[in-house]
């Protein structure tokens, strides 16, 4: 292992090794601003600050000097080969601290905005670990959780490529893939097994892995765990874990119910926290576009156009707003594709890959990919919908201004989104600055104060109450069960009181039809008593009301009558009560059966049976 580049080696190895060692200045390709963009995500270290190549040429060697390198942490000669290959030199700061932790073998908390390299502070030790020893059969030696399929994906891309020198293997358990396929990589033994939860646990229901030989843990996008609902998930899987383990806890954001969780999965760990939880990079350009609900389309295309945006996610709070949008957009001509969790897994695996090669412009998604993806070169991120939760919003904005580079991130917003808006400027700690798009109808300052006071809910959140409807003119039917939605007529005291005042409505003349009534509507029909005639005629059941009402109270004490049927008037239309069978008697039962006769002698007594034969 290559311990610092302080030993001895000869002149072209050291200028092989760190040529920025030299006294001249550092102008070799690898400092070169022109380098690839990365394809994993965090495995992208901070580059060469553009402000260190523009610096005076005594004054750039000292700056290089100061900054770290992979192998003066603690990695071996094959992976800092790797890493090199793929032009990283220097770590960022959380695998600066986290590296030389995780080779120590002690649990780390560790916590970053996105797009700072969290990905390889933890894949990078974990291969310097792992090598030298082979797993069992379904006996994977680490495991690595993520929320979604994108990331594990992306987590397995980083294994391979910072991987190729050594003899490791991995197995990705992910849904919508084939089962089978999976259980015959876990027979062969795997040593890092990357997987999301519903999967894994349905695996090992089935008895096809074993995580008792299981000696390093991580757990990756904690708080989009506690999002999408996997902690009791996680739980169950953490407790199939040996007691003895290292695990590694990494999160954009730290809630207070990340850090329970911290505390029940960890033992004496390492905190590292490079910046402040739920910051925005400052390499992002940010803005914030308030327009009316029917503009936001129409605000969407102009921001597009006026930008040179060479390619941009654009994301959705709901599932349908994506299919929407993606269909207005392709309607007026870009190039564009969508992506959501409804869609089959093939079908996600092919636009993403290719809005990747570039194939495709924009990307309509969903929050599924708002954590984790590292898309090279990204220009754009647009928020058409202002999220629900302010995490949220530094995911979505993380995909762009990556490892240094520059993004714009902007947001369209209506009134009723201002208390969204104030949360996220609240948790980022900066105002959003405003932008004007010139044509569309503005929304006043007015309005939105007006929002943010108002205790109802925003469009989209439950919105205000339901606009009455046009078909009953306009008049809002009361709720079922509810008596003060239309108060019922005063009970009759006394049938003699309804009864006079029903003629005096009855003397009200009635409404004649109009003269002028358009030809169009139907007449009234005659056969039908006009409505103030039917409401005046007493009902029976206020007239029985109040008949009741006049009956004097029955003691409930006194020993009740006996009343035998309650309808005695139709039991008299009968006739008299039939005992036995009436007149339809079976005939057996007319058949006289002779009494025994007393034994007066002997003789009678021998007799009996033949006259009981005859």
């Amino acid at each position: 292992m290559k311990l610092n580049e302080n030993t001895e080696v000869t002149a072209a190895e050291a200028v092989q090794a760190d040529p920025q060692t030299l006294p001249v200045p550092p102008e070799t390709p690898e400092t070169a601003p022109a380098e690839p963009a990365p394809v994993a995500e965090e495995a992208a270290p901070v580059e060469t600050a553009p402000m260190a190549e523009e610096a005076a040429p005594e004054a750039a060697p000292v700056a290089e000097e100061d900054r770290p390198t992979f192998d003066s942490i603690g990695l071996s000669e094959e992976i800092v080969k790797a890493v090199t290959e793929s032009g990283y030199r220097h770590p960022t700061p959380i695998q600066e601290q986290a590296i030389p932790q995780v080779l120590m073998g002690r649990d780390v908390l560790g916590c970053a905005q996105t797009g700072t390299g969290k990905t390889a502070s933890f894949v990078l030790p974990m291969l310097d670990i792992l090598t030298g020893s082979r797993a069992k059969a379904r006996m994977p030696r680490s495991l690595i959780l993520e929320p979604t399929r994108e990331l594990a994906l992306q987590v397995a891309e980083n294994f391979e490529k910072y991987g190729k020198y050594l003899k490791l293997n991995h197995a990705l358990l992910i849904g919508g893939e084939s089962m089978n396929d999976q259980r015959d990589v876990l027979e062969k033994g795997v040593d890092v097994l990357i997987a999301t939860p519903g999967r894994l646990l349905d695996l090992f229901d089935r008895g096809r892995v074993l995580l008792a030989d299981c000696k390093v843990l991580v757990i990756d996008e904690a708080d989009r765990m506690l999002d999408m609902g996997f902690i009791p998930d996680v739980e169950r899987i953490v407790s199939m874990l040996p007691p003895l383990r290292q695990t590694l806890f990494f999160s954009a954001t730290m809630a207070p119910e990340i850090r329970r969780l911290a505390d029940a999965f960890l033992s004496n760990p390492k905190e590292i926290t490079v910046t402040r939880p739920a910051s925005v990079a400052t390499t992002i350009t940010t803005g914030l576009a308030y327009v009316q609900p029917f503009d936001k389309r129409e605000a969407l295309r102009r921001l597009i156009r006026r930008e040179q945006v060479s390619n941009a996610l654009i994301f959705c709070n709901r599932k349908i707003e994506v299919d929407i949008l993606y269909k207005s957009l392709k309607k007026h001509g870009f190039s564009v594709g969508a992506l959501h969790g409804d869609m089959d897994q093939s079908q996600r695996f092919a636009t993403l890959n290719a809005f990747k090669a570039d194939e495709l412009q924009l990307l309509v998604c969903s929050d599924v990919a708002a954590r984790g993806l590292d898309i090279g070169g990204l220009s754009h991120v647009f928020n058409f919908d202002v999220p629900f939760h302010s995490e949220d919003y530094v995911h979505r904005i993380g995909r762009t201004g990556r490892a240094g580079r520059e993004g714009h991130a902007y947001t369209i917003a209506t009134a009723d989104d201002a208390k969204n808006v104030a949360g996220i400027e609240k948790l980022t700690g900066k105002a959003i600055p405003l932008l004007d798009i010139e044509g569309l109808e503005p929304v006043t300052e007015a309005e939105i104060q007006e929002a943010l006071t108002s205790t109802k809910r925003g469009r989209g959140r439950g919105g205000p109450a339901r606009r009455p409807d046009r078909r009953d003119g306009g008049r809002s039917r009361p709720e079922r069960g509810r008596r003060d939605g239309q108060e019922r007529a005063p009970r009759a005291e006394a049938p003699e009181e309804v009864a006079a005042e029903a003629p005096a409505r009855r003397d009200r003349p009635e409404r004649r039809p109009r003269a002028d009534a358009p030809e169009g509507r139907e007449a009234p029909r005659r056969d039908r008593a006009p409505r103030r005639d039917r409401d005046a005629q007493p009902s029976e059941f206020a007239l029985r009301e109040a008949a009741m009402r006049d009956q004097p109270p029955r003691d409930r004490e006194a020993p009740r009558q006996d009343r035998d049927y309650r309808n005695r008037d139709r039991r008299d239309d009968l006739g008299p009560p039939v005992q036995g069978f009436g007149d339809q008697v079976p005939a057996f039962m007319l058949i006289p059966i002779p009494r025994p006769r007393r034994a007066a002698a002997p003789a009678a007594v021998e007799e009996a049976p033949e006259v009981d034969a005859a």
